[in-house]
């Protein structure tokens, strides 16, 4: 979008809407802002198209329906005579309406409106048609001919989004985007939507001629509903509610000679980085772990763990990040989803009071020698999605960190046990067992006082907290955010819990799961 200028005059009334203004001069320039807002829209939004005949509606709606969809070359056409049009895609349903020959929103409704949309995107031509334009909660797109297009015929057209409700940080976002983008000659990139894991984070590839980049649209982290204390789960999980937290551990990592994504631009009050474009190559093949790239991250942790790490970070000038301990708090209120989620997923009825005591307390008592033990930086999701193989690069620099924003404090088994019992790669036994003796032997070279025995239970012990959560988290995003493709671990995830629980320090554990979750924990060998 190099060539729409963003109007000078903005306003902004948190009660009611924001507006951006701005022109685009063309019908390829009205595409582009189609795409930049696919990165912005989601499945229950709607988006109302309002002005008059021929000022680009149709062809905005288009091109979003087209970004949204993946699909560059799917016929869109106008719904003027259909009245809606119905899009399927991988992330949501997409209606596409214009209601110009509708005279009520009877007649709407007498369509079977409510069905449709409900959990679709929806753009709306000639909204006012039937009264959705009085909807609080939308992205209104207005559409104007600039004041001397009558005397030229100019291909100008005034854009003006409007958001009301929820969309009024959404579009502050967007037009952030859209600033920052254009601020590093990136606004007239081709954009290419990275699919994400199972958090909120969204992630785009961004092409111009020569290079590569990658945006990455993370939002301060709103706070959901109270847990303990008033404080919701994020906090007591101590999961990062701003992109600040990126940008350091990304830095403190590189100062230590490991490849991170450099930064080469930011907005950290709006949550928005342009990162350098490690490429995709990862550390898998046909579904396991390639061996040499397994160790070479065993090799790194063990490197990482022996060195004396600060807890605060520089972000930049005046400007400091406190990486947050991994305490006994957030690690309980970790394994409690195996309850709140997982539990009542398969036995389909809510576990009990007295057990759900039993479980913390036993939990407690496992976990306590871990919060008081070795401390180090734990990346948290140190796991195969987060690991690419950067095979022009030396050392350890050959391995790329990524998702490093909710490092803490921890355990160093704890990281360890995240990449040799990935959720979603089959480790084999025997390549676990040779790269933890690998990495023990390097921690004890460089440490004559590291002790195998402590870390071994250390290992077990979080080795089955995380397979908790984890089964928790997978059954929450089936059952919560309609996710259910996460359920194809829940096998792998069991094993490892499993085989974990044999450990005798966590003898107490073991029995609780056979009693309490007989049919998928019984008899654990």
């Amino acid at each position: 979008m190099h060539d729409a200028t963003t109007m000078p005059q903005m306003t902004e009334n948190e009660q009611q809407s924001f507006t951006w203004t701005m022109v685009a001069k063309g019908e390829e320039e009205t595409n582009r802002l189609a795409r930049h807002f696919a990165s912005f829209v989601g499945p229950g939004d709607l988006i109302t198209l309002s002005g008059g005949l021929g000022v680009g509606k149709t062809t905005f709606a288009r091109g979003l329906i087209r970004a949204v969809s993946r699909d560059p070359a799917i016929e869109v056409p106008s719904p003027t005579f259909t009245l809606m049009q119905v899009y399927e895609s991988e992330r949501c349903a997409l209606i596409h309406a214009d209601l110009f020959r509708l005279q009520s929103r009877d007649e709407l409704e007498a369509l079977g409106w409510e069905e449709m949309s409900e959990n679709a995107l929806v753009l709306v031509e000639w909204p006012e048609r039937a009264g959705v334009d009085t909807a609080t909660e939308r992205l209104d797109v207005t559409f104007a001919l600039p004041p001397a297009a009558a005397a030229k015929a100019s291909e100008e057209r005034i854009v003006t989004f409007t958001g009301t409700g929820a969309w009024q940080a959404r579009l502050r976002l967007a037009r952030a985007a859209f600033d920052l983008l254009a601020s590093r000659g990136w606004n007239e990139a081709k954009r290419e939507f990275i699919q994400g894991d199972a958090s909120t984070r969204a992630y785009e590839r961004l092409w111009r001629p020569g290079e590569s980049a990658i945006l990455m649209i993370s939002p301060p982290r709103p706070d959901g509903p109270p847990l303990r204390d008033g404080r919701p789960y994020s906090a007591i999980a101590k999961l990062a509610e701003r992109a600040d937290a990126f940008v350091a551990m990304a830095q403190g990592l590189a100062e230590l000679g490991y490849s991170t994504p450099k930064v080469l631009a930011r907005d950290l009050d709006e949550g928005l980085l342009i990162l350098e474009d490690l490429g995709d190559e990862g550390v898998v093949e046909a579904g396991g772990p390639i061996a040499e790239r397994y160790a070479l991250a065993a090799e790194l942790l063990a490197d990482l763990h022996r060195r004396d790490l600060p807890e605060t970070l520089p972000i930049e000038p005046g400007r400091e990040h406190s990486i947050p301990r991994y305490d006994l708090e957030a690690l309980l209120v970790e394994v409690d989803l195996l309850n709140d989620w997982f539990a009542p997923h398969v036995l389909r009825s809510p576990v009990p009071a007295s057990a759900r005591a039993e479980f913390a307390r036993h939990w407690r008592s496992a976990l306590v020698p871990i919060v008081t033990g070795a401390r180090s930086w734990t990346l948290r999701d140190f796991h195969s999605p987060n690991l690419l193989w950067l095979s022009g690069r030396e050392g350890l620099a050959k391995l790329g960190l990524l998702d490093i924003q909710d490092a803490v404090i921890g355990h160093p088994a704890y990281d360890l046990a995240s990449l040799l019992q990935d959720a979603r790669v089959d480790v084999p036994p025997e390549l676990e067992l040779k790269l933890l003796a690998a990495y023990t032997h390097a921690r004890k070279a460089a440490d004559g006082k590291f002790d195998l025995a402590t870390f071994a239970a250390a290992y077990a012990t979080l080795g089955a907290q995380r397979a908790t959560k984890i089964l928790g988290i997978f059954a929450r995003l089936d059952r919560r955010d309609g996710k259910p493709q996460y359920l194809a671990h829940i096998p792998r995830l069991k094993k490892y819990l499993m085989r974990n629980l044999t450990h005798p320090a966590l003898r107490d554990l073991k029995l609780w799961y056979e009693t309490n979750l007989p049919g998928v924990f019984g008899a654990v060998q």
